[in-house]
């Protein structure tokens, strides 16, 4: 009876360790993806380089009328433990105004601008002549709270979105599109979490344009950290699984040594009668 209100009470203990570090994490807004977007006007332009990129917010659909043949250029943040996704999609001229296919593709580089591969998604499409729309997307590695200086793991900090046509007939070149760019990402848990930290996000510089004067210092607030600020990987859910493991042990513990000390009790003798 005693080891097993014993047993009892380290479960219930352990099962309100569990639900305070849910709670917290749960209340802590940098254990969420960066950047709700809510409450902010989406960006309706986009930059022609990576100096002059429209800054952009997780979740946030930004647009852009633009000319074929054009370089477009977002930058959005990304934390350390997030998987992030682009997708775009380009709506094109009237087919009867088009000469042929045309080949769209989408990259996105880090603050270092290197360019990221994309473990899914494809980045690279042709939209023949009687498409409306062409849709792109890529997913990248995890983003680690740190990496060796020969890597080129994505780190925290701020990520550019370039989208182009690289392949089209020369007469279809400055034709009008309208182009839709979203960032999202998932937390990819502490399967991916890093045992350090960069001292700064990667976060370069912004300049200001001139068509968007009033809006520079909420772009350069969005490329400067995400909503709630970075978490540079202090937290995972690895925590849990270590508090899991010592609650654990400690129990195996304490059974254990009541099991052996029950065992080793000389039975008890009937009083002569």
């Amino acid at each position: 009876m005693r080891t097993a209100r014993v047993l009892t009470t380290a479960l219930l203990a352990g099962a309100a360790l569990f639900g305070t570090a849910g709670a917290a994490l749960a209340d802590d807004p940098s254990a969420s993806p960066s950047g709700s977007g809510e409450g902010t006007a989406a960006p309706t332009e986009a930059g022609t380089g990576f100096r002059t990129a429209t800054a952009i917010k997780q979740d946030q659909r930004a647009t852009a009328d633009a000319s074929t043949g054009d370089y477009l250029y977002w930058v959005f943040p990304a934390d350390a433990g997030q998987r992030a996704t682009v997708r775009t999609k380009i709506t094109l001229p009237e087919s009867a105004g088009r000469h042929g296919t045309s080949t769209w593709q989408l990259d996105v580089y880090d603050g270092l601008r290197r360019r990221q591969a994309c473990v899914y998604g494809m980045r690279t499409r042709a939209a023949v002549k009687e498409a409306a729309s062409v849709e792109l997307s890529c997913t990248l590695r995890t983003v680690r709270s740190w990496a060796e200086p020969w890597d080129n793991d994505p780190l925290p900090g701020s990520y550019y979105v370039r989208l182009t046509v690289v392949g089209i007939p020369e007469e279809d070149l400055g034709q009008p599109v309208r182009a839709e760019v979203e960032a999202t990402s998932t937390d990819a848990g502490g399967a991916q979490a890093g045992d350090g930290s960069l001292a700064a996000p990667l976060v370069p510089g912004t300049v200001q344009t001139a068509n968007d004067t009033e809006n520079a210092p909420e772009q350069a607030a969005v490329i400067g950290e995400p909503d709630g600020g970075w978490s540079s990987g202090w937290w995972s859910d690895r925590w849990i699984w270590t508090a899991a493991g010592g609650l654990l042990g400690a129990l195996a513990g304490i059974a254990g040594y009541s099991l052996t000390r029950g065992s080793g009790r000389s039975p008890r003798v009937p009083p002569a009668s």
